[in-house]
């Protein structure tokens, strides 16, 4: 405990990480309080009333959990940053097999910023289409909380919950550039927390005459988020080794390191961008309410505890595991660097067969780390199958999306602290030592 309170007190100390940290709280209470702000023409009193009754326990229940509440309340951040997540999926699909993307991945830094301008486009596209589902399902749910004409609320509806979109998009890119931690990660994470003390209090409510079922339940989840730290941190670790080489007067390298191959190395992007995927099939099903065979299609997807959306989310996350870990990780480019750096792994010929080798591991690696991401999502599915939890909030939970998104976020957060401080410790070190050849 104590070494924790002296590293929160290096942590004010540095002044920068103090001004980052400061910045990123600051805009993640301005998108907390957007939740709060009804779209024009609700009548919040009535909307929640009419919601107060409604089963959490549906696709409109959990889709409210990832935009911390804005979805049922018909805030102007009701879609939150998910349109964004779905564009980034389609421009990345599109990078493994359209010419014109590919390019522009290799394109480097400018590559990168025609990618990201492409994806806020689809942003802004895929809202309107979102926002128009969202208005025929408000009008068609609970038209008594809607005080305005039917075209003017659909106008409005869309124009603002775009709007609202992008602006969240824009908050999360000023978190990342300025801030501290992924700022769509963060956005998302915080409207899931946003749902837990709720959620807690709710079931300590339905078993207060069940003290040890509690601590039970309490247990087990603590025994989840360990194994959820231990996937998330395991690595298999390829042993390379560096060639001597004299340059000048100094001899480098004639040592042995580790090339360190994360069992789950796409981090928590593969569960969201499943996520977002299984909410589109039930968007889709809203503009066509009287349409028998869409509304069957859609009725797959609205309840997150039936067992067939618990086998299409299980492989849907699978895939998205080995897509983005096929993204993220170049075995051919780690192979080249290596191979420059003078570096080779003992028994493998540096170049393709290096590259080939590395590429094995990552896929017989990421094979376990995958099945256990598939299994950890459909968890609360079977909590509430076997009737573990009590309530539908705190089933979400008991593992599944949101407790694999919050320790990925704050593994991820924590890790960009961790650099900061060291940064500090060397920096420090080097200015306050009277080291060789420096100015005095």
């Amino acid at each position: 405990m104590a070494g924790f309170a002296d590293s929160l007190r290096s942590i004010w100390k540095i002044e920068e990480l103090r001004k980052r940290i400061i910045y990123t709280l600051g805009i993640l209470v301005v998108y907390r309080v957007g939740a709060y702000v009804p779209l024009p023409g609700i009548d919040a009193a009535e909307l929640t009333s009419a919601f107060a009754q409604g089963d959490p326990n549906n696709l409109f229940g959990f889709f409210n959990l990832f935009v911390g509440g804005a979805f049922l309340q018909a805030g102007v951040f009701a879609l939150g940053i998910m349109p964004y997540i779905t564009a980034s999926i389609i421009i990345q699909l599109l990078g493994a097999a359209v010419p014109y993307f590919q390019k522009l991945q290799r394109e480097g830094e400018e590559g990168r910023r025609k990618i990201t301008q492409l994806t806020r486009y689809g942003t802004a596209g895929i809202t309107m289409l979102q926002s128009i589902g969202y208005s025929l399902f408000l009008w068609g749910t609970v038209p008594s909380a809607i005080v305005i004409p039917q075209g003017f609320f659909m106008i409005s509806t869309v124009i603002v919950l775009t709007a609202g979109t992008m602006f969240v998009m824009w908050l999360g890119e000023r978190i990342t550039e300025s801030g501290i931690g992924n700022g769509i990660s963060l956005i998302i994470t915080v409207g899931i927390i946003a749902f837990l003390p709720q959620a807690f209090v709710n079931e300590i409510r339905q078993q207060s005459e069940n003290f040890f079922l509690i601590i039970f339940e309490l247990g087990v989840l603590v025994v989840i988020t360990a194994f959820v730290v231990l996937m998330t941190q395991g690595t298999r670790r390829i042993p390379v080794q560096y060639a001597k080489r004299v340059v000048g007067r100094k001899v480098y390298g004639g040592t042995t390191q580790y090339l360190p191959v994360r069992v789950n190395a796409a981090g928590v992007m593969p569960i969201i961008f499943a996520q977002s995927i299984m909410f589109v099939p039930g968007t889709i099903a809203q503009f066509a309410p009287n349409n028998e065979l869409m509304q069957r299609f859609g009725a797959l997807f609205l309840d997150f505890t039936s067992w067939g959306y618990s086998i299409i989310f299980f492989f849907v996350c699978v895939f998205f595991t080995y897509f983005y870990t096929a993204i993220a990780v170049n075995p051919k480019e780690m192979a080249d660097t290596m191979k420059r750096q003078g570096g080779f792994i003992p028994g493998i010929r540096p170049g393709k067969q290096t590259s080939e080798f590395i590429d094995s591991i990552l896929t017989r690696v990421t094979l376990p780390g995958s099945l256990f991401i598939g299994f950890a999502a459909i968890l609360p599915a079977f909590a509430v199958q076997l009737g573990l939890t009590q309530t539908q909030q705190f089933a979400q939970f008991f593992g599944g999306t949101s407790l694999l998104i919050m320790v990925g976020v704050t593994l991820d957060t924590l890790k960009q602290v961790e650099s900061h401080l060291l940064m500090r410790h060397y920096d420090g070190f080097m200015k306050s030592g009277r080291m060789r050849g420096r100015n005095r």
